[in-house]
């Protein structure tokens, strides 16, 4: 399809996709910040002297604060517009990153995780509230999959990147490195965002076209009318599916490491390379979900069909594979049927947050928000419950393992009943 107008004959800038460009480089650094935390678990278990439980309860720290602040930083980006909100989230998680090395007990990690957690809460219900404004909508479910999928692979660099940087530096220097990446970032994304393209220089008339009633989605929508959000079957099952999904996929970021030195017998280095493969699958798996599923919208005619199916599949799939991973032996083969479980995952995830841009219209803020609010109530719950599950089986994972894939058999049932089309703005009769 050209872009081209046939009216003007003026070709459409591409400046939109800056927006891409600023949103794939957050997503990584966010996961550098999150993942560096499992990856140097050990060591700072050992520096500080902390038990299973005690490290489960820090992972959970964060997951805590970030699901508790997820609404009101997506309702701060429907009131205030993405920039200013992005660029206070940015600043606040990159110091707090660099003060986890400034750390010296048990209550003093807790209380940094959880400031953490609740400065990075809002950051991708605010680059979807960005993409609702600067996409066409034949280009969002797309964009979204690549963002997912570049957060996944900075999450799958990680591991190596925190044991080479390991080799020149202790876990404290690290992290101040690490924080120090986000005010960069925040530097060059102020400069060059703003709220409405028809602000942006850089925009033609032609370009504006494409993205015609982009304006009336930008900013001041600060009346979201939660009577309709809250009684919505839909939004409720949203919620569950990434409550789900999110249950199962915290594991990979959090006590992977750990379960593979325990588990599976690994020295650190062996482990830090195992531990890539969810990650890296995840990415791929956001890839053909968000490349595919726009294909096969257009063959069948319908995005809510092709939404579901995928969500359906995706969900059951994870579920195998986990369990499969879990009754193998061989430490290579269960982590590429993990890897596999991950890929299957991330199926779900363009068409789930493709979703809220639908549902939630002018407030697809808020309506991401509250959904990655479910998602980080279990980024609580699974480490905590992890280290808990762990410590009291006298060190079995396998548990812990199928409890995940029975995560992902429920979320199977949830999105054969979800709507991820109909906003919450134009409810059907």
């Amino acid at each position: 399809m050209s872009d081209k107008l046939p009216d003007s004959g003026q070709t459409p800038t591409r400046t939109r996709y800056w927006v891409i460009f600023f949103a794939v480089t957050l997503g990584i650094l966010a996961y550098i910040d999150r993942v560096s935390m499992s990856q140097a678990a050990p060591v700072i278990s050992r520096d500080l002297g902390l038990s299973k439980t005690q490290m489960g309860s820090i992972f959970a720290a964060f997951g805590l604060a970030y699901a508790l602040f997820e609404i009101p930083s997506g309702w701060l980006g429907d009131w205030l517009g993405a920039r200013s909100v992005l660029i206070r989230i940015v600043i606040w998680w990159s110091f707090f990153t660099a003060a986890t090395g400034w750390m010296w007990s048990f209550t003093s990690m807790w209380v940094t995780r959880f400031l953490f957690g609740a400065g990075e809460a809002g950051c991708f219900p605010n680059l979807t509230k960005a993409f609702s404004v600067w996409l066409p909508q034949r280009e969002k479910v797309r964009a979204q999959g690549i963002m997912w999928m570049a957060a996944r692979w900075g999450g799958a660099l990680t591991p190596p990147l925190v044991v080479a940087t390991f080799v020149y530096f202790n876990w404290r220097t690290a992290f101040l490195l690490y924080g120090l990446l986000g005010v960069v970032w925040a530097f060059f994304f102020y400069r060059w965002y703003r709220d409405n393209p028809r602000d942006h220089k850089s925009v033609n008339a032609a370009e504006l076209a494409l993205l015609e009633g982009s304006e009336n989605l930008a900013s001041g929508h600060a009346d979201v009318p939660w009577g309709r959000l809250v009684t919505s079957g839909s939004i409720w099952l949203l919620w569950l599916q990434y409550f789900l999904i999110s249950y199962s996929w915290y594991f990979y970021i959090t006590w992977l490491p750990t379960y593979l030195q325990e588990a599976r017998g690994l020295d650190a280095g062996t482990s830090a390379n195992y531990a890539v493969l969810p990650l890296l699958f995840g990415g791929f798996g956001n890839l053909v979900s968000g490349w595919l599923s726009p294909i096969i919208a257009e063959k069948i005619g319908s995005v809510r069909v092709t939404r579901r199916v995928m969500g359906s599949l995706g969900f059951f799939g994870a579920a195998v594979c986990m369990i499969i991973s879990a009754r193998l032996g061989e430490p290579g083969w269960a982590m590429i049927m993990m890897g596999l479980a991950s890929f299957c995952n991330d199926l779900v995830m363009p068409g789930a947050w493709a979703a809220c841009m639908d549902i939630g219209g002018r407030y697809a803020g808020t309506v991401a928000g509250s959904m990655n609010m479910m998602g980080n109530l279990a980024g609580f719950v699974a480490p905590f419950a992890g280290g808990y599950i762990v410590q009291h089986t006298g060190g079995d994972w396998s548990f812990f393992l199928y409890t995940m894939a029975g995560s992902y058999l429920l979320g199977t049932l949830c999105w054969p009943f979800i709507d991820p089309v109909t906003s919450i703005d134009h409810p059907r009769a």
